[in-house]
């Protein structure tokens, strides 16, 4: 069992100063639009990962006008109960601590305390460009084999040294084979690694993912899903090897595992050409739903599920499917924010699962209302 007893707020975004308790495995927050819904989840999510899902600076996230903010999680694993405490000031490195102990590397917390978290905006995984997709993924791996997250680090560093070396060879005139040789081994050899295990993942990952949409959706659906890279076709070195005269003019590598996407398919066309908006939100939650099977089943017990404002463009049955899915099938720990608290007590009324609904008002808790399970 992995659940989040507590966590306090301290100028997180718009919660100046507010502490929340859970004890239901299923939590809706409810609440107008800027009452701090969904900072609630970036919240937990960033006790999870280190870092907020939306914003890509820390200087972001602290309350308007105050500098800094401080987090405090009380999580139990498997029995063992866990303190994370996060606090960012700028102008000093963030500090981060589990039961009172620093890091020294950020990167050993991810996994430790997995989580998927689902947003609005995340139908950009559906209809977005390759990189949102290789995230995804990336993201996963990351959660399920901290070698891997090793490994993406050293791989990035390796492929912006050559991008760097391809554009002074270009501005120079010059070019220094030997190095750009040696730096294409060590790329080659990280990026192979990379895609074994992605490759491997994603064998698992998409039957799943297919398998879940078809429930989602009710009825049979010709839905395709594949993983796309160079690497299937050839190794990574001879890829250098074939475009180097073309990396060296274009000043960049356009070869590798930074190239690699996940296709979706309807009725053998392009997913996001054909799909409706139904039929693309529920391949989101079916993807989701798969990467939380495959984070339990590697560690042994359920991620938390962060599922924020979910419910729109979703149709009744969609929806109840979801809920059945993530809220009973599951039987692990599940966040849900909604704008509509009767949409709420009617879904939750459904559920055989003890939930409970926290109504926000200016940050903070002003009604909660506990749902007894049947």
């Amino acid at each position: 069992m992995f659940c989040l007893h507590h966590i306090s707020l301290t100028h997180f975004k718009n919660h100046r100063k507010c502490e929340f308790h859970f004890e239901e495995p299923v939590i809706g927050i409810t609440g107008i639009n800027g009452m701090g819904k969904t900072n609630l989840l970036d919240a937990i999510y960033y006790c999870c990962f280190t870092k907020s899902y939306f914003a890509a600076q820390d200087q972001l996230l602290s309350t308007f006008g105050l500098d800094g903010f401080r987090l405090e999680a009380n999580f139990e694993k498997q029995g063992k109960h866990y303190t994370v405490v996060c606090i960012f000031r700028p102008g000093s490195r963030k500090e981060l601590l589990v039961n009172g102990v620093p890091y020294e590397k950020f990167s050993a917390h991810i996994g430790l305390f997995p989580a998927v978290f689902v947003a609005p905006d995340d139908t950009e995984l559906i209809n977005g460009g390759s990189e949102g997709r290789r995230k995804f993924v990336d993201t996963l791996l990351s959660q399920l084999d901290p070698l891997y997250l090793q490994e993406l680090i050293n791989y990035n560093k390796i492929l912006l040294q050559r991008n760097s070396l391809l554009k002074q060879m270009a501005e120079q005139q010059m070019r220094d084979q030997t190095l750009l040789e040696v730096i294409d081994s060590q790329l080659a050899a990280s990026g192979e690694l990379i895609f074994k295990r992605r490759q491997k993942l994603t064998e698992a990952l998409l039957p799943l993912a297919n398998s879940h949409y078809q429930d989602i959706a009710q009825k049979p659906e010709p839905l395709s899903i594949n993983y796309e890279s160079q690497l299937l076709q050839t190794s990574f070195m001879q890829w250098l090897q074939n475009n180097r005269e073309r990396d060296l003019f274009l000043q960049r590598t356009n070869a590798g595992i930074h190239k690699d996407d996940l296709r979706f398919e309807l009725d053998e066309k392009l997913f996001r050409q054909v799909a409706s908006q139904g039929q693309r939100k529920s391949l989101l939650f079916a993807l989701k739903i798969a990467e939380y099977d495959l984070l339990k089943k590697t560690n042994g017990f359920a991620p938390l599920m962060l599922l924020d404002d979910v419910f729109e463009k979703l149709d009744e049955q969609r929806m109840q499917n979801l809920l059945y899915k993530v809220c009973e099938e599951r039987q692990g720990q599940v966040f849900i924010t909604d704008t509509h608290e009767t949409r709420l007590n009617e879904a939750f009324a459904k559920l055989k699962s003890a939930s409970a609904i926290h109504t926000l008002v200016s940050g903070s808790v002003v009604k909660e209302t506990n749902i007894s399970s049947q």
